[in-house]
């Protein structure tokens, strides 16, 4: 529908298909242009992301769009699986001018010269198709030395691991006496107390649970892998792992591992640096079949490490052996998708070659159909750069979904007072820029593992740098707790009903605070849970199930403007309008057409045909394809 708008990339009628398309789409172009400004020539400029230079397409005057304005369009067809880029040039009787990406940046400007930044297309895989089952749902993620200890005591457990005799108190934040950081204190959470909480995480609506790593290890968060195929045995038995995936899979939840590939630990049966492992490390003799898995700068004290960490050291993905190893037949990714677990999230995605996660993907794939695939991407992973050019996730042959970073910046930006209009440009950039596949299982998050806790965010004293000791001092006051309460509850408004689905990080539904690592992988407050907020993750909860446009519906922009932002998810059978308001009044607005006999949700209210957003807080409005 023509909106008075030069051109608007998010509407099928200047760009149709809109947003990411399937290689050999053919796309219809339209740009609306004043018939003052005397066009005698429209060009469609586009290039393919590789290519040095745009070329250019003629458009079609196609007639008068009103009185003073007319129409030119073309047709192009993305024919190669990648990035493309366009703007249009115009000749005109004042010279050439330029539509270019305005603000937003979906919205067309009127410029004398090519603007620095151009439309993205996005031209994925034809057939790519991503799992079915994500869809709608709500992911939960889980530390799992930090979320609930059955009680059981475990046998093998290493003796420089200390154990926690006390659920609760702070974890180790000093130093031990060489300076070091290690990690190496347990509250001894396990896979039989991730069992026995289930009904607690069905409650909530739970459908999926992402565990950090559970392979054998010797720090409580596990990314220094010590063997990719076993269990730690501070969280049970490889048994124990197939219980509770069979007893979730009962429950209608999945589980999903996490997959550290691009480092092991040093204590490993693959390095074995401290001589744990009766096996031959590539540490101790180049003889070991494992050597040729690591990168020596001068064996066999000096190597490639992650990040400098020398516990960490790298691993060469492209090194035969090792990619058999992960990724083989009888390979670690196919293993515990056999014991059940229903895919893979990479830790640090980017740092793995495109082919290693390709193979990554095939495997899994073969294994189960429905396998997800997820990486940890902080940036908009379309057009991420790393290993020396643009990376391939999203194009069909990687990955399925990534953890949403960009989507997690832009809610906590608003709700810190950025513009609901820039927030929303921002938002609506990432659904332009993702497949469509993609966005159905995006990873939305407020929190990880890796981020403060997100009530600490919304209402503690911001980070930086402040150091660990004034970390462990900080406590919210009951004044900040109050008003982070009523802003995370936005914020899970807003994460729950984005496109993809939301991952909650286990705690923060209960109101649990802290900074950076450890502060944020503290023990699961059982028993001192914050009621009300709990309650709020549930009503969000019921929302998703109940409502099939937050499962894959479109999205569009209704208003966002300064403190408020709101839009429209739908699909063919429901629709729902999002409102958000970060003033402390409310704001009583115009229901939007064909939503005044809507139902309301959550609490929204209705007052005199308007629509009314209590001042901090969330408005929704549900209709279904009867009363649309």
């Amino acid at each position: 529908m023509y909106t008075n708008e030069l051109f608007d990339s998010t509407n099928t009628f200047y760009r149709n298909p809109k947003g990411a398309v399937e290689e050999g789409c053919d796309i219809h172009f339209a740009i609306i242009l004043p018939r003052s400004l005397g066009c005698y020539c429209a060009q469609l400029m586009v290039k393919y992301d590789t290519d040095a230079d745009f070329s250019c397409q003629s458009m079609f005057w196609c007639g008068m769009a009103s009185d003073e304005f007319e129409m030119w369009d073309c047709h192009f067809k993305a024919e190669k699986i990648g990035l493309y880029w366009h703007h249009f040039r115009l000749k005109t009787n004042q010279g050439d001018r330029y539509l270019n990406p305005g603000t937003p940046k979906q919205k067309a400007v009127l410029d004398r010269s090519p603007g620095s930044v151009s439309w993205q297309i996005t031209c994925y895989k034809k057939g790519f198709k991503t799992p079915e089952w994500p869809q709608g749902g709500i992911m939960y993620q889980i530390f799992p030395d930090r979320f609930y200890y059955s009680g059981e005591k475990k046998d093998n457990i290493y003796p420089d691991k200390t154990i926690r005799e006390n659920w609760g108190e702070m974890p180790e934040w000093r130093p031990n006496n060489n300076g070091e950081i290690t990690n190496s204190d347990f509250f001894m959470g396990d896979l039989k107390g991730i069992e026995q909480k289930l009904p607690y995480l069905e409650e909530l609506g739970v459908t999926c649970i992402y565990l950090n790593p559970i392979f054998e290890a010797y720090s409580n968060h596990r990314y220094d892998t010590g063997d990719y195929s076993k269990i730690d045995p501070a969280l049970g038995t490889e048994e124990d792992f197939i219980h509770l995936c069979a007893e979730a899979k009962r429950r209608g939840i999945k589980i999903i591992n996490d997959g550290v590939f691009s480092h092991t630990g040093s204590d490993s049966v693959y390095f074995n640096r401290s001589g744990r492992y009766e096996t031959l490390g590539a540490y101790n003799s180049q003889e070991s079949p494992y050597y040729p898995w690591y990168n020596f700068i001068q064996w066999p004290n000096q190597y490639n490490s992650w990040w400098g960490f020398y516990t960490l050291p790298e691993v060469d993905e492209t090194n035969p052996e090792f990619n058999e190893y992960i990724n083989g037949e009888n390979g670690i990714v196919r293993k515990w998708l056999k014991d059940g677990s229903s895919g893979w999230r990479l830790d640090v995605a980017d740092e793995l070659p495109d082919r290693f996660i390709e193979n990554l993907r095939a495997a899994a794939k073969e294994e189960s159909p429905e396998a997800l695939v997820i990486g940890e991407v902080w940036e908009d992973a379309s057009t991420k750069q790393s290993y020396g050019g643009r990376r391939k996730f999203l194009l069909g042959n990687q990955l399925d979904s990534v953890m949403n970073y960009p989507f997690r910046a832009a809610i906590i930006d608003y709700i810190k007072g950025a513009p609901a209009e820039e927030i929303m440009d921002r938002i609506m950039s990432l659904v332009e820029n993702y497949p469509r596949p993609v966005l159905n299982v995006l990873m939305n998050i407020l929190g990880t593992h890796d981020t403060e806790r997100i009530l600490t965010v919304l209402a503690g004293e911001p980070l930086n740098g402040r150091d660990r000791q004034w970390q462990a001092e900080q406590k919210l006051t009951p004044e900040q707790r109050y008003k982070g309460i009523k802003l995370l509850k936005i914020a899970v408004g807003i994460q729950y009903t984005l496109p993809g689905f939301p991952c909650v990080y286990y705690g923060d539904e209960v109101g649990m605070e802290g900074y950076r690592d450890p502060f944020n992988r503290a023990c699961f407050p059982w028993g001192k849970e914050d009621k009300a907020l709990l309650e709020w993750y549930k009503t969000m909860g019921k929302i998703r199930k109940s409502c099939s446009a937050l499962a894959g519906g479109e999205m569009i922009n209704a208003f966002s403007s300064g403190k408020q932002l709101s839009y429209i998810r739908h699909d063919s059978k429901t629709a729902i309008f999002c409102a958000f308001n970060t003033d402390e009044n409310n704001a009583a607005i115009d229901v939007p057409p064909g939503y005044r006999n809507g139902i309301c949700l959550a609490g929204t209210k209705l007052v005199d045909g308007k629509l009314i957003i209590p001042g901090m807080g969330c408005a929704f409005l549900e209709i279904t394809h009867q009363n649309i």
